[in-house]
């Protein structure tokens, strides 16, 4: 009798997740269709008029949080030092809970910016309580603008973010405007295969995502860098300040301050670029932190976003966006029951059939972002969405695993993502010290590789032969992870004292040149 249901049961459990991830893809086609008709909203450089800043502008302060992060912090404070903003109405605070040399090279460099009349100041923590919202949430008290602008440590800004973003809060009408999130943009997008599937799928959020949901009236998150908030919302008792419950400070915030009635302004025509992380270990550590800080966020808001006084349709988009990162457990239960399907006796492909139609939201998503943002590249651009499957399936391990902690409340560190400064090609990061280890995942990432290559060979054996292509891309997911993961690492030199105080020499030397 048991074993008569154990097919019924995996079938069922097949089915949800297969369910599960056609909404995925669905909601993937709704955004691209709620995406404005109009052209100028298809085009990010003009996307909304440029303002004029007031002849007396408000006072701004710019926060820059940052851990450890001696190769890119002088290029941030000389970034933010040259933006164009009356230099007696902005202040610069460097959040800095750094425990290596980061310290001394800003300390060096606030000297240095002082003297020429910039108001820079070094918040030095020895403790990073609460991480990045601890951080951000102590230095508001010596905060003196009426705005606050955020960049991390792997941001470029441009000269006139301020004048182009801060008029955008001013006016009538606009009191109510809580944060202004920009489009990022990418310093070193043709650095490597990884670093193309990266840009590819930010420029998917950012042009597609983002504009559709402001667009649509829907609730977004502001992206933790490249925005300004309204000091008087974080302030806002309703909405509670800086919290450090999860590991999505941003996305938290955000949604408390619209559930309190303030309102979001995304600017897909003002781009801050940023550095992608050229390692893939410092991807998945990201990607790990951004799933579990979701889900966390999730847990913690969903049921205020459900019960709220938004539409049906924006509040399933609220939830449908703090619950992104629950497609990868779908994606792993998938690889994990087809195999058991199949020696049941059962075609696992075939619940998916119904589902062709849902799979081709993401795709057009990244096409229709890249033609947008990009008319004569996108193609090539595009190009490189077959890769960025694979990671996407590949990561399905690394990201489940964080999202088995945020259900189950375990706790665990901000782990931060290391920066490199690298932009060209030629640049190098393998001989750092933030370069990271291989970690454990990847065995069970090499198991399941070879489990789904175990269930090819079943689907062929039962000639299945799309369950063996559907299985297939899994085994090329991880194998893909392992590999690339693997090779980095041995090509990785920053495990060694003596390629690290190389490394850290020709960094000081640059930064004292600077």
């Amino acid at each position: 009798m048991a074993a008569g249901w154990l097919p019924f049961f995996f079938q069922i459990l097949y089915a949800l997740c297969a369910i599960g991830l056609g909404f995925y893809g669905l909601h993937a086609l709704w955004l691209t269709y709620r995406l404005p008709s109009a052209a100028h909203f298809f085009q990010p450089e003009t996307a909304l008029p440029k303002l004029p800043l007031p002849d007396n502008p408000p006072q701004v302060t710019i926060q820059l949080p940052v851990y450890n992060e001696r190769h890119v912090v002088v290029r941030l404070l000389e970034a933010c030092a040259r933006f164009e903003y009356p230099s007696d109405r902005l202040q610069i605070q460097l959040l800095d809970d750094s425990t290596d040399q980061t310290t001394g090279i800003l300390e060096r460099q606030v000297e240095k910016w002082q003297a020429r009349g910039v108001n820079v100041v070094l918040v030095h923590r020895g403790q990073r309580t609460g991480y990045k919202a601890g951080a951000l949430k102590d230095a508001l008290a010596g905060a003196t603008g009426e705005f606050i602008a955020i960049f991390d440590a792997d941001f470029v800004p441009p000269s006139d973010f301020l004048a182009r973003s801060i008029p955008h809060f001013l006016g009538a009408g606009q009191e109510q405007i809580g944060f202004v999130q920009a489009r990022w943009d990418h310093l070193n997008r043709d650095y490597s295969m990884l670093t193309r599937c990266q840009a590819l799928a930010l420029d998917g959020h950012f042009v597609v995502e983002q504009t559709a949901r402001q667009a649509a009236g829907y609730p977004f998150g502001f992206n933790g860098s490249g925005g300004v908030w309204r000091r008087a919302c974080i302030e806002d008792p309703a909405v509670g300040g800086w919290q450090a419950d999860t590991l999505c400070e941003d996305l938290d915030l955000s949604y408390r301050a619209q559930l309190a009635g303030w309102q979001p302004l995304f600017l897909p025509g003002l781009a801050a670029p940023a550095e992608i992380p050229p390692q893939l270990l410092a991807f998945k550590r990201q990607q790990f932190r951004w799933a579990k800080g979701s889900v966390q966020t999730l847990m913690k808001l969903g049921g205020p976003v459900w019960r709220s006084g938004w539409t049906l349709p924006a509040r399933l988009a609220g939830l449908f966006h703090l619950g992104n990162y629950l497609i990868h457990p779908l994606l792993l239960l998938l690889l994990l029951i087809s195999p058991l399907l199949l020696l049941l006796g059962v075609d696992p492909f075939g619940p998916l059939a119904w589902l062709s139609l849902a799979s081709i939201g993401p795709p057009l998503l990244y096409a229709v972002a890249q033609s947008r943002l990009s008319p004569r590249l996108w193609l090539r651009r595009f190009a490189y969405l077959p890769v960025l499957t694979l990671l996407g399936m590949g990561l399905c391990l690394n990201n489940t695993l964080a999202v088995w902690q945020a259900l189950t409340n375990r706790a665990g560190p901000f782990l931060r993502t290391p920066k490199f400064h690298v932009q060209a090609r030629a640049d190098s990061w393998q001989q750092s010290s933030y370069a990271l280890p291989l970690d454990p995942v990847v065995l069970g990432e090499a198991v399941l590789a070879l489990y789904g290559l175990g269930g090819v060979l079943l689907a062929l054996t039962h000639g299945k032969w799309w369950s063996a292509v559907f299985l297939f891309l899994y085994a090329a997911g991880f194998g893909l992870m392992v590999g690339m993961g693997v090779s980095q690492s041995a090509h990785s030199g920053g495990k060694h004292p003596r390629h690290s105080a190389r490394f850290r020499a020709i960094d000081l030397v640059k930064n004292q040149g600077r």
